[in-house]
């Protein structure tokens, strides 16, 4: 019964982190080379397949004096930062408007649907003041800063014929920025290299996991319980006294003798 017990293969299986190691250790060449190939795929891609783009931004005062939206009417004091926030945003939503946008189309002569130049535009608070930004992204600078200034233009008007006594005063005009914003061509290559580093690893240890070859005595002894009784040498290295031995036995010493 103990014999039985000892000829059967363990039913658990045990990951060897020592082996997976040595493993990753053997095969280094293959991460780095996986590495190096996906950032040079990452950088190629985001570097001609992808068009640059910039961004102009716009800066328009919100006022608040006192004004009135249909039967009601309301005052905002320049210390409720809460209400001006809540003003930049109803002005925001104005701007997304689709009769808006349509008007900064024509204004500025663009061949853009209402859903793209939607997608270009973007409103925010600047820094928990009164001032709205309005920030405009395209793949060309100077396109970029003339839509913007035609927001500047469209805009105020646009409010002031949708809430009575409601004003904006541009605080800053648009200028075209050589600076592109996206895309991050190094950060984005850095993280391409990352990513096969990683896959390449990830792929490295399941075949290690996977791996059932008898490397040394020590994985006998763990999985199936077994003595070593002998263990074989390597006799075959160049230039040795075993090599010559093994030649001998091998037939090939009487044909050196000859």
């Amino acid at each position: 019964m103990e014999k039985q017990k000892n000829n059967t293969i363990l039913e658990y299986y045990t990951i060897d982190v020592v082996h997976i190691i040595r493993y990753l250790s053997r095969k280094l060449w293959v991460i780095i080379l996986s590495a190096l190939l996906i950032g040079a795929l990452t950088f190629s891609f985001f570097t001609f397949m992808v068009a640059p783009k910039y961004s102009s931004s716009i800066m328009l005062y919100v006022n608040n004096s006192s004004f009135s939206l249909g039967n009601t009417s309301f005052s905002i004091s320049s210390s409720e930062i809460t209400a001006a926030q809540s003003l930049v945003k109803t002005y925001g939503e104005i701007l997304n408007n689709r009769t808006t946008l349509e008007r900064v189309i024509d204004e500025a002569g663009l061949s853009y649907d209402y859903e793209t130049i939607k997608d270009m535009v973007k409103s925010s608070l600047s820094n928990n003041t009164e001032i709205m930004k309005v920030t405009v992204t395209s793949e060309d600078p100077y396109e970029a800063a003339k839509i913007a200034n035609c927001i500047a233009e469209v805009l105020p008007e646009r409010i002031s014929e949708i809430i009575d006594g409601a004003s904006m005063e541009v605080v800053d005009a648009a200028v075209p920025n050589r600076n592109k914003v996206s895309p991050n061509i190094t950060k984005n290559t850095i993280i391409g290299a990352m990513f096969g580093a990683v896959l390449a690893a990830m792929v490295l240890v399941l075949l290690a996991m996977l791996d059932d070859t008898i490397h040394d005595e020590e994985y006998i002894i763990q999985m199936y319980n077994y003595p070593i009784l002998a263990k074989i040498p390597n006799l075959i290295q160049s230039g040795s006294k075993q090599s010559e031995y093994y030649y001998y036995y091998g037939g090939r010493k009487k044909k050196k003798d000859n």
